[in-house]
C-alpha cells in the first residue's frame, strides 16, 4: 500500500488570507467535539474573533503540531515565557 499522501489545494478568499489577531482563548470539549474559541482582550474588554469546532481526533493532531513548532521556535529564538493566566467569562447572549 502507498504510504503518500495526496496533495490537496486550498482555497482562500482575501478576508480569510487577512487572519484575525487573539490574545486568549477558551478551549472545551464534548464526546464528539473540541470547540476553541480565540478572543481579543484590550483593556478588560473582549470580543470572540473566531471559533473552530474539530473532532477529537483533528485537535490531537493539533496538539501534536502545535507541541511541534513551538519546539523548533524554542530552539530558534528561546523559551517562552508563559503570560499570567486571565479569568475569561463568555457572554453568550446574542
Amino acid at each position: 500500500m502507498d504510504n503518500k499522501q495526496a496533495e490537496i489545494q486550498i482555497k482562500i478568499n482575501e478576508e480569510t488570507f487577512k487572519g484575525v489577531y487573539a490574545n486568549g482563548s477558551i478551549i472545551s470539549h464534548t464526546q464528539s467535539e473540541f470547540i476553541m474559541d480565540f478572543v481579543s482582550i484590550f483593556h478588560n474588554k473582549g470580543i470572540l474573533c473566531s471559533r473552530v469546532i474539530v473532532s477529537p481526533q483533528h485537535a490531537k493532531r493539533l496538539q501534536k503540531i502545535i507541541n511541534e513548532n513551538i519546539a523548533m521556535y524554542e530552539k530558534s529564538f528561546g523559551t517562552i515565557k508563559e503570560a499570567e493566566a486571565v479569568n475569561i467569562n463568555m457572554d453568550t447572549a446574542h
